[in-house]
């Protein structure tokens, strides 16, 4: 029994690892993409459980069959990924649309199921001159869509818009009490949730410059080998465990 424990256990611990691979590897895809936030994977292991020996011919007369062994783990499990909201350091562009939040807060944009939220500033203007990220999803000022004139444009701090010195419109920015309560939903997007807090905005913006991602590759890189160390030792253990299984079969049959 202990031993077909042992393969549950080895094979949770592949199961894991290669989960731990995949966030690593997609944090390592988007090292370079404007500010992507890194995910991190939180684990927990299972409640130990009593081991006990069946039937144990040693066991004093008079007392139970089932003699306590000690606790036992069967492993660990994938529990929630989190991802790391630190700021990213910066780049300057000199892009006119161009831009990046100095410390917490989001962009906010309009997308065909509701208000998504960015830190990925590095915008553009269509034909219609609407400012849009770079997948066509218009960004939303306190207006509405932002139509930019022809014109000199320059944002202030505030995320005010301004077209030869006239006000057009200012950025509509959100902030968020717990951000780790934020979803990705691709195309470097969250949305909010049911325990999504807003709090004021306070942060400042700086035209011609861009957030990069809070990766670091090498780190990364590091990580990865520990990962698939570890998926070669389960994978090292099963083989073992199933060498064991196959004796303990062939020793019963002899029997």
């Amino acid at each position: 029994m202990d031993l077909i424990k042992g393969l549950y256990t080895s094979a949770l611990g592949m199961t894991t690892q290669m989960k731990r691979m995949d966030v690593v590897a997609n944090n390592i895809a988007n090292a370079n993409t404007t500010g992507f936030k890194r995910d991190m994977v939180a684990t927990q292991s299972f409640s130990a459980e009593l081991a006990k020996r069946l039937d144990d011919p040693a066991t004093p007369a008079g007392r139970d069959h089932d003699t306590p062994m000690g606790k036992m783990s069967m492993g660990v499990f994938v529990d929630t990924v989190h991802t790391d909201f630190s700021t990213g350091n910066l780049t300057q562009t000199n892009g006119i649309y161009d831009l990046a939040i100095l410390d917490s807060g989001f962009f906010t944009v309009a997308t065909e199921n509701g208000a998504r939220y960015t830190r990925d500033g590095s915008f553009t203007i269509n034909v219609e001159r609407t400012l849009c990220t770079k997948d066509g999803y218009a960004v939303q000022g306190q207006a509405g869509n932002i139509t930019i004139p022809e014109g000199f444009v320059t944002f202030a701090e505030d995320g005010s818009i301004y077209v030869e010195g006239q006000y057009v419109d200012r950025l509509l920015l959100a902030d968020f009490e717990n951000p780790d309560s934020l979803r990705k939903m691709g195309a470097n997007l969250y949305a909010t949730t049911a325990d999504s807090v807003e709090k004021p905005m306070t942060s400042l913006v700086q035209q011609g410059a861009i957030e990069n991602s809070n990766i670091n590759p090498v780190r990364e890189m590091v990580e990865m080998i520990a990962l698939s160390r570890a998926y070669e030792t389960n994978q090292r253990m099963i083989g073992i465990h199933d060498t064991m299984l196959g004796r303990a079969v062939s020793d019963i049959g002899r029997r």
